[in-house]
């Protein structure tokens, strides 16, 4: 099999998707599978993967939704050199823009087959930036975008109920899950020296969130209800958030006018990311809008016990009083209830950390790209007969 992937985030980028697409690629060469990848530039060169020859890049503008997709400005000619001379047996759309469009354009153009796996619920972040008249024709521009695959990959359970009642085939659809590498994510920490290192006392109650400061995570919520349990339950609490984005100012004007004791890490990256895991006594993430929400994951991971927003694809694997808390999304009283509980429930907050690192660390990377690969094969040899309809050639 030779893969060409059409992706509008990729490894440097750090977010979700273009961690899991990296490893994606890592594992189908391990397996001997031939991979190029099309990608925009990155938007940072923090520190480039090792392996960048198979990258095609392309210059690009950031995407005012999601600012680690970004619309890259193909050139038609060099894309289609470059698969006149890699000669792909798959196609693989992971992103529904610019290049996401050239992958089912030649798709279509030289009848190769087709997947694409679905990462990010779009139209939640709509209402949130006040584009409520655009849901209609995104989902059908959605529809459109994914007719003609073969298999559409999807990261929950959820993910998939809620596009098939979008009216999308369920024979086309399959869960790609996201996993865990043990090696990254771990509760091994010199805590005292972390905190010490940010003027933080380590006598101190540490609340977690990591994340983009972005409306349609939710943020405001974390924060109002944080304010609450330090002001009526711990006031030797302090709210830590790594991540950045437009809600950033916004956060930090309020939390200096209120009084509320945050630290603002900024973009945080591993392997400091994991010490902050570590070092947390939770987790708090209030995100409504995840197709599946990898930071709880790695949160777990860690030995963190989690509380989340019961929404979405964090739902999934969150199951409340087993392996964390689930609270209303926009419910602030709620999240705030829930970290007092995790406070003076000393149990609770060991048997949620237990649990929670035993499920995440069932979450083999190697185990779900092997299926993947399977899945793959089958839909580019699929032998007789085939799904794929001819459109707009």
């Amino acid at each position: 099999m030779r893969l060409a992937l059409f992706t509008d985030t990729f490894e440097p980028d750090v977010n979700g998707v273009a961690g899991t697409l990296g490893r994606w690629v890592d594992f189908m060469r391990r397996k001997g599978v031939t991979c190029i990848v099309f990608a925009p530039d990155a938007a940072e060169r923090r520190s480039l993967a090792a392996n960048t020859s198979s990258v095609e890049r392309f210059a690009s503008l950031p995407f005012f939704l999601y600012p680690e997709c970004r619309l890259a400005l193909p050139n038609p000619i060099h894309i289609r050199r470059a698969l006149h001379a890699f000669k792909p047996t798959l196609i693989h759309v992971a992103t529904p823009f610019n290049l996401g469009l050239c992958g089912i354009h030649y798709a279509r153009k030289y009848n190769v087959p087709l997947v694409a796996s679905y990462h990010t619920h779009f139209d939640r972040y709509l209402p949130f930036y006040n584009l409520h008249w655009m849901v209609k024709m995104l989902w059908r521009y959605m529809s459109w975008f994914h007719q003609d695959c073969r298999q559409i990959f999807v990261p929950s359970v959820s993910t998939l109920q809620e596009l098939k009642k979008r009216g999308w085939e369920a024979s086309r659809m399959a869960i790609w899950p996201r996993g865990i590498d043990p090696l990254q994510y771990h509760p091994r920490v010199d805590r005292d020296a972390l905190l010490l290192r940010h003027r933080i006392s380590p006598e101190r109650f540490v609340v977690l969130y990591v994340g983009r400061l972005a409306p349609e995570k939710n943020v405001e919520a974390a924060l109002a209800a944080f304010a609450k349990f330090q002001r009526d339950v711990c006031p030797s609490a302090i709210f830590v958030l790594a991540g950045d984005g437009p809600s950033g100012e916004a956060l930090r004007r309020q939390a200096e006018r209120e009084s509320i004791p945050v630290h603002f890490l900024g973009f945080t990256a591993m392997p400091e990311l994991q010490k902050w895991y570590a070092s947390a006594n939770v987790f708090l993430f209030p995100s409504p809008t995840e197709t599946f929400g990898n930071v709880v994951l790695e949160a777990m991971a860690c030995g963190t016990p989690v509380i989340c927003a019961d929404a979405g694809g964090v739902a999934d694997t969150v199951k409340h009083g087993v392996n964390g808390l689930l609270c209303e999304s926009a419910n602030a009283d709620a999240f705030s209830g829930a970290l007092s509980m995790l406070y003076r429930d000393a149990n609770l907050q060991s048997r949620l950390t237990a649990r929670g690192r035993v499920y995440a660390l069932r979450q083999s990377w190697d185990s779900i790209f092997e299926e993947l690969l399977q899945r793959c094969k089958k839909a580019a040899f699929p032998g007789e007969g085939s799904s794929f309809r001819h459109i707009g050639k």
